[in-house]
C-alpha cells in the first residue's frame, strides 16, 4: 500500500484525546490567522476548506480542530484582538497554545498595531484626513452600557505572562492611528445625532477638539445635548471586545467630577469590524471599575 502522507489522510485515530504537538499548534495558528486577516479584510473565504485541510495535513479531527479554534479565539478575546466570527471562545487550552500564539504575533506585529485591525476606511486614508473621510460605516450605539466588572478571576500563570507581554491597554492607547478613527467615527456619529434631533445648526458647531487642538483638553470632541448644553466627549477605541479594559488619564477624571452635567465618555469596541459602542456618564468611578496602574514616582 502506497504511503500517501499527511495529504492523503484524514484524521488518524490514534490522535484522539492526545495533547497536540508543536508543529501542529503552529499549522492551526497559522491557519486561524489567515482566516482573520480574511474576514478583517472583507474577503471571503470557507471554514469547513480550512478545517478540510489541516484534517489532511495533520491528522486530528473535525471537531478537535474547531475546539482548537475555539480556544484561539479565547486567547485573542484576552489580549483585546478581533477573533473569527463563529468560533466563540472556549477557555480550556494548553499553555504550549498561548506559546504559539505569541511566537505568531512576534512575527507578525501588525496584527496587533497594523492595518489589520483597522476599519477597512482607515486603512486606506491618511490620519490627518479623517475629518472628511465619507467611508466611514455608521457607528451603532449598545442600548445599555455594561455593569461594573466584578473582581476578575485569576488567569492561569501563562495567559497572564502573555497578556502583560502584549499589555492590550497600553496598545490600544499607544495605537495613534486607531484613536483616531474612533475619534474621527464619534465625530460623524454627533454631526449625525444632532442632524436628526433637528438641531444642524449645532451639528455644524461639533469640534474634534482633539485633531484641532491637540490633547491636553481632557475631552475629544466638543459637542452639545439637543438643548445646546456641552457635551464634552472622551473617546476610548479598541479593536477588542466589549470588555476590553482601556486607561482613563488623572485629567479625563479630574474633568468627569468638575463637570459631571457635561463630561460623557464614549467607548467604542470591535473597531475592525462593525464598530458599536456605549457611553457612560459621571460618576464614571461608578460606572466602571477603577484599578491603579501607575504611580507617580519622586525622590527627597
Amino acid at each position: 500500500m502506497p504511503n500517501l502522507g499527511w495529504a492523503g489522510r484524514m484524521a488518524d485515530q490514534s490522535k484522539v484525546g492526545t495533547d497536540w504537538q508543536a508543529d501542529e499548534l503552529e499549522a492551526i495558528v497559522a491557519d486561524y490567522f489567515s482566516m482573520l486577516v480574511d474576514e478583517l479584510a472583507g474577503r471571503h473565504y470557507i471554514k469547513s476548506h480550512h478545517n478540510k485541510a489541516l484534517q489532511a495535513r495533520i491528522g486530528r479531527t473535525a471537531g478537535s480542530i474547531e475546539r482548537k479554534h475555539m480556544n484561539i479565539s479565547a486567547v485573542l478575546r484576552e489580549l483585546s484582538l478581533p477573533f473569527i466570527d463563529g468560533y466563540k471562545p472556549f477557555s480550556n487550552f494548553q499553555d504550549a497554545l498561548g506559546r504559539t500564539i505569541e511566537r505568531y504575533l512576534v512575527r507578525h506585529p501588525d496584527i496587533l498595531t497594523g492595518d489589520a485591525i483597522l476599519p477597512a476606511w482607515a486603512r486606506r486614508t491618511p490620519a490627518s484626513e479623517f475629518s472628511v473621510v465619507a467611508e466611514a460605516p455608521a457607528l451603532f450605539e449598545d442600548a445599555q452600557p455594561p455593569s461594573p466588572a466584578l473582581p476578575r478571576q485569576p488567569r492561569p500563570e501563562g495567559l497572564e505572562r502573555l497578556v502583560r507581554k502584549f499589555d492590550p491597554t497600553m496598545r490600544d492607547l499607544r495605537n495613534r492611528t486607531l484613536g483616531k478613527a474612533g475619534e474621527a467615527l464619534v465625530f460623524d456619529f454627533e454631526q449625525r445625532r444632532l442632524t436628526a434631533l433637528e438641531r444642524p445648526d449645532l451639528a455644524k458647531k461639533v469640534r474634534w477638539v482633539a485633531d484641532e487642538d491637540g490633547d491636553g483638553a481632557g475631552y475629544d470632541i466638543h459637542s452639545f445635548d439637543r438643548h445646546g448644553n456641552d457635551r464634552l466627549i472622551e473617546v476610548k477605541a479598541t479593536a477588542g471586545g466589549r470588555t476590553s479594559p482601556f486607561f482613563v488619564t488623572r485629567n479625563e477624571l479630574a474633568l468627569s467630577q468638575e463637570r459631571p452635567d457635561h463630561f460623557r465618555l464614549y467607548r467604542l469596541y470591535e473597531i475592525a469590524k462593525a464598530p458599536r459602542m456605549f457611553r457612560l456618564k459621571p460618576p464614571i468611578e461608578q460606572a466602571v471599575t477603577l484599578e491603579p496602574e501607575t504611580w507617580r514616582a519622586r525622590v527627597s
